[in-house]
This record gives C-alpha cells, structure tokens and sequence, in this order.
C-alpha cells in the first residue's frame, strides 16, 4: 500500500530548479535509501516530506494519517535541558498515566466505598495499558540505544550544553528511534558514528517495521540498509527497486541508454533543422519544412545526462619543518575536568596520525587545544618553530550572507573572474553555486567551499577535524587522494576508519581509564 505519493513536484530555491515534474511513491515498510551528489536536493526534499517546506507546484500527499519523524542535520535543542529530560519527553503520555493511577490509588481514602470496586478497576485498565506499553521497561530500553549508539547511561545527568557535537548529534538520533512514529525521515544518521554503532543502527533499521528514507554518504551503510533506492537525477526522482549494488549498475545501464537516445536524438533534430533552414525559403518545399518545423516542435526533448562533477582537491607545501613537529607532554585536557588521562607522545616530520576515541572523548577539545584555542589544564605541548599550520575546524563558520565567488574573492583580490570560478569549479561548485548565497547551499557544498578557500595556503602541518561530514563520494575520494599525496605533517580526526585507514600511519587512540 502506498503511504506517500509525490506527484508533479517543482521546487525551486535561491534561483535554482531542484525539482521540475519530479514523481515518487513511497510502500508500506518500504527500506528507502535517497541519493545523489552534494546539492542534488536530498535534504531538501526530506524537509518538503515533512512539511517544513512548500513545493513550488505539484502535490506531497501522506495517505491517511501517519506519524513522521525526521531527523535534521541541523536540528536544534533547547541547551539548557538535561539529556533525560529530553528523552524521556517521548515517554511523557505513559508517565501521565502512571500520575493517573496514583491519583486513582489516592482518592480512595476520600472516597465513599461504593465507588471502591470502579476506581480499582479504572487503575487496574490504566496498568494493563501501560504494560501493554512496556512501560516498566523504559528505562532498559533507553539504555539500549544510549549504549547501541555509543553513550553511556550517566550522559542521562548532563546538560545539553556540555555535550560535545558528535554526542547532541547522538542524543537527537536516540529520541528520535525511540519515538512512536510510523515512518522515518533520517538525514545523515551516521555522521560521528563509528563503525561498532553504524553496525548497530544498521541492525536496527533492518529489523524494524517501520517505513523508512534514509541520506547518507557513507557507501557501506547504504549497501547495508537499502532495499529500494531513491536517485535524485536531472530534477526527477528516479526509483530503483532493489539495493544499493543492483542501484549502481542499472543507473549504468541507464546512463549509457541515454546517451545512446540523447545522441540519436540530437543528431535527428541538427537533421532536421538542416532541413527546414534549406527549404522553408523555396516555394515547392516551404510547406513541408513548416510540416517538419511544427513536427519538431512537439518533440519531447531528452535531457542530457550529466556525469558526475570530478573534483581534485591539492594541498600546497611549504618549506619543510625539523623532526620533531610536535611534543606533548603530561598533557591533561578538558573544561572543568579532565576528559581523558594524561597524554604524552611526539609527532615526527611526515607523520599522518589519526586521532580516535569514542565520541565525547576529547578528539576535538584535543585539536582546540593543541592550536590554542583553549588552555591545558595540565602539562605542556609544543610545536616546532618552522611550523605552518592549516586547519579545518569540524564547524563550517562561513559568512551565510556572502557567496563563495565573494568569499574567494576576499581572500585573493588579485584573482580575475575567471580565476575564481576556475578554484571553485575544480570542487565541484558551478557558476549557479557560485553566486547563490552560503546559507542556500548544502552541508557538503559548504565543506567543498572551505577547502576551495585555502587551495593556495601553503602548509607544512594539516590539522582536519571531521573532514569528510556532508561530503558526496566523490568529494571524500579527492580528499583521501589529496591527504595521501601531502608531503607534510597530517593530524586527523575522523570516525571513519575507512576513509583514514589508507592514509594515516598510526592511530593516538583517547581513552578515559
């Protein structure tokens, strides 16, 4: 049974056609994956299923009704709440029904006795309703998720504000599985997952009965999940029924097919054209080129297929530094309290490090101290006098009201038009990209601009926390690439082993013994 049907969907955003006649039906149960290139659409059009944004034209129906939970990239929480006062708000409904039996069981000492036997009752139906809804269970099943993603049961206590980014994200993900929703909207679920708790959402989404659409850029979690697929390709919103691996090689298939249509066709119109351009002037064949001219008008035209944008990402070196780029010693990190034991260890010339640890161990506290963004609580670091630092911090923090081409041309006046759209195309963002403003552009087309703004730095040290957040395939291959080729220091935090495994020499792993 169908419980969502899309039809003639037009959605435009800053300028930009996203959408143009697209159709889409979502099945009962049905396990979707949605894909495609950074700003292709994928969040947008999760945020047009759940109404948060209204089409241009067209029609989203949910059939019935249906209770939706959607999981934004972005979403924000009020940070002064504790982490259970959050959660446990799905629970609210059952915990007013254990108030209701209390109150039942308390009114019986004001009572009269004739009414003993129908409050009784009236607890007893409330109490089988809440068992019904394993609600004596709450709490275990709480603990489940917390652990199957990664958290530990005490992060209950703390404040939303002292959560560090990847355990809030975790945090929304959590409620958000422990809701009673019937279908699931998840926009990049895996984002600070490792691999142990990817394994575990992967076993949870597989076996639950709900309908779910899930984006994503983490290729191994899409083969794992999917049973139909959704590709956002030339505006239309193309189904393939079956998973991930039978997705790639019928939108194969598929491509090559219309090329071959695309080239037949085009050359039966520059035919055709021919033709009219020479006779429409001579009077014995006028009215069979306007014959033609009126019989290609009608032509459907068939849209060319766009191959993926290829993007090369290089970074430039500067001078080389000494051996020992950084010491750390007796180092403790933190805000109030230590994080994780004390560090001690150097980094030599060349090294490529990865660092890890489970999320809200420290990795990015780690990163912001050793660059002095806040202060040890102990211990010392230092880093050699010839050091020439880049870093990528994992927040995006660029000027929303600014476009790229403004931003590069900021930060290298001396750049012509042509020199600044040459920058931003070889990341993969087009003139239309270009000149939108950041705020419209998508997670991962931001992550490409912030790189497109530091192609020319020269480094002798690359400092990356949490690189390859938002970014398409494509993107994550150059930059593996590029991190591969740099001849300097590299110090990368990531949670995904298999984007640093081919890149770094050794892990610092954190941990809080």
């Amino acid at each position: 049974m169908s419980l969502l049907d899309v039809t003639n969907l037009k959605f435009s955003y800053a300028g930009e056609t996203l959408y143009e006649d697209a159709n889409m039906r979502l099945f009962e149960g049905e396990h979707a994956v949605l894909v495609g290139v950074n700003g292709a659409g994928k969040s947008t059009l999760l945020k047009l299923l759940y109404k948060e944004l209204i089409p241009d034209k067209g029609k989203i129906e949910w059939v019935n009704y249906r209770k939706v939970g959607y999981l934004d990239q972005y979403a924000k929480i009020d940070p002064k709440l504790t982490v259970k006062a959050y959660i446990y708000d799905v629970f609210l409904p059952l915990f007013e029904k254990e108030k209701a039996i209390q109150d039942l069981y308390e009114s019986i000492a004001t009572a009269p006795e004739s009414k003993y036997d129908k409050i009784l009752n009236r607890a007893h139906e409330l109490e089988q309703e809440l068992e019904k809804e394993n609600f004596y269970a709450i709490s275990s099943t709480i603990n489940n998720v917390l652990n199957g993603l990664g958290l530990d049961p005490s992060v209950l206590e703390q404040e939303i504000s002292t959560l560090s980014g990847g355990m809030r994200a975790k945090i929304i993900l959590g409620k958000l599985l422990l809701e009673d929703s019937d279908i699931l909207l998840l926009d990049e679920p895996t984002n600070f997952l490792d691999i142990k708790h990817i394994e575990w959402l992967i076993k949870f989404l597989n076996n639950t009965p709900k309908t779910f659409i899930v984006v994503s850029h983490d290729e191994y979690f899409l083969r794992n999940i999917a049973k139909t697929v959704f590709a956002i390709e030339g505006k239309q919103i193309n189904r393939y029924k079956g998973n991930f691996d039978f997705y790639i090689k019928e939108r194969e298939l598929r491509f090559e097919q219309q090329q071959k249509n695309y080239e037949a066709q085009q050359k039966f119109i520059a035919k055709t054209e021919d033709y009219i351009a020479r006779n429409i002037v001579r009077a014995t064949t006028t009215k069979m080129a306007q014959s033609r001219r009126k019989m290609l008008s009608k032509v459907v035209r068939i849209a060319k297929p766009l191959s993926e944008r290829k993007i090369k990402i290089k970074f430039q070196m500067a001078a080389p530094t000494g051996r020992d780029v950084l010491k750390v010693k007796n180092l403790l990190i933190g805000y109030d309290e230590p994080l994780v034991d004390k560090l001690n260890f150097i980094i030599t010339k060349g090294d490529k490090v990865a660092i890890t640890g489970k999320n809200g161990i420290g990795k990015s506290t780690l990163i912001k101290t050793i660059t002095g963004k806040i202060d040890p609580l102990e211990g010392s670091f230092e880093w050699i006098d010839t050091t020439q630092m880049l870093y990528f911090e994992q927040e995006i923090n660029l000027d929303e009201k600014f476009t790229p081409f403004n931003l590069v041309h900021e930060q290298h006046s001396d750049y012509t038009k042509k020199d600044i759209y040459g920058v931003l195309a070889s990341f993969g963002i087009d003139f239309e990209m270009a000149n939108r403003p950041i705020k419209t552009l998508s997670g991962g087309e931001k992550t490409k601009v912030k790189f497109a703004l530091t192609r020319n730095d020269k480094s002798n040290v690359l400092i990356l926390d949490e690189p390859t957040n938002h970014l398409d395939q494509i993107a994550k291959d150059a930059l593996k690439e590029a991190l591969i080729e740099y001849q300097g220091t590299v110090i990368l935090v990531s949670h995904e082993k298999n984007f640093y495994d081919g890149i770094c020499d050794y892990e610092i792993h954190l941990t809080n013994n």
